[in-house]
């Protein structure tokens, strides 16, 4: 008696099959392959069929900071001037030097995606090495939405001062308060409660500055404004920077705004 032909397995459809199963696709029959391939979170497999190693956190941002250093060496950047630093927030902020007109010199460096922690870690690479004389930080809100607690986002923004003032003791540092996003509304009552320490913990050191553009962003019906928020529900709209611009500029002394004296 003949036994039937074993069904036909394409090269490494066993690694791809265990794949499905780690990810919980459950896919029939000879759309297995397209689908897994398609399938935006999965993990690389390497020739071998092994998990590809992820990129370390230096790997991962090399690109950017690649971009940053075009930038310098085709703009020298002159101590003394304002850096805002963190995630996608601020990178997205394109118009940000001619809406802070009359400060001294806008350095952006946000990027994308980026975490606290992440600007703790390259806190020389993105701030110390410009030397300003105010430095204002955005981020929090990916740190929540990637499981951290907000204990951790508060100690995260702790070793970024301890990073600043490593170069420049005294520097003063600005936390603009994690944004109430509403494609992230269950992580409100974190980033509630993230806002709430780092607001408590700058109240106790010497300048150091927390900017609230959590409250004003809210309704009168304590809903996220829908106009302040690109349709993704997630990044600022110019509606949205036009108000954050203004609660900064309103919440911090005017000596911190004023160009340096020659």
């Amino acid at each position: 008696m003949t036994k039937p032909s074993p069904p036909h397995r394409s090269p490494g459809s066993g690694a791809i099959t265990t794949l499905a199963s780690l990810l919980g696709l459950a896919v029939p029959g000879g759309l297995l392959c397209a689908q897994v391939a398609n399938a935006p979170l999965a993990p690389a497999l390497s020739a071998s069929g092994v998990l590809a190693r992820p990129p370390s956190p230096d790997e991962h941002w090399a690109l950017a900071f690649k971009d940053f250093d075009r930038a310098d060496a085709a703009h020298p950047v002159l101590p003394g001037g304002v850096v805002f630093v963190g995630s996608s927030s601020i990178r997205l902020w394109s118009d940000m030097a001619r809406q802070f007109t009359g400060w001294p010199t806008i350095v952006n460096r946000g990027f994308g995606g980026s975490e606290l922690a992440d600007c703790a870690r390259h806190v020389q690479r993105l701030v110390s090495l410009y030397q300003p004389r105010l430095v204002l930080v955005y981020a929090g809100d990916n740190d929540l939405a990637a499981g951290r607690l907000p204990q951790q986002v508060l100690e995260s923004f702790q070793s970024f001062v301890d990073g600043v003032r490593e170069r420049q003791p005294g520097l003063p540092v600005v936390f603009i308060s994690i944004k109430p996003s509403p494609s992230r509304a269950k992580l409100m009552p974190s980033v509630r409660e993230a806002n709430r320490l780092i607001r408590a913990y700058t109240a106790t050191g010497k300048n150091l500055y927390f900017v609230d553009v959590f409250t004003p962003m809210l309704g009168p019906d304590g809903e996220p404004r829908a106009e302040l928020f690109r349709p993704d529900a997630l990044h600022l709209s110019p509606a949205g920077y036009a108000l954050w611009q203004s609660v900064i500029v309103k919440s911090l002394p005017p000596d911190l705004l004023a160009a340096p004296k020659m």
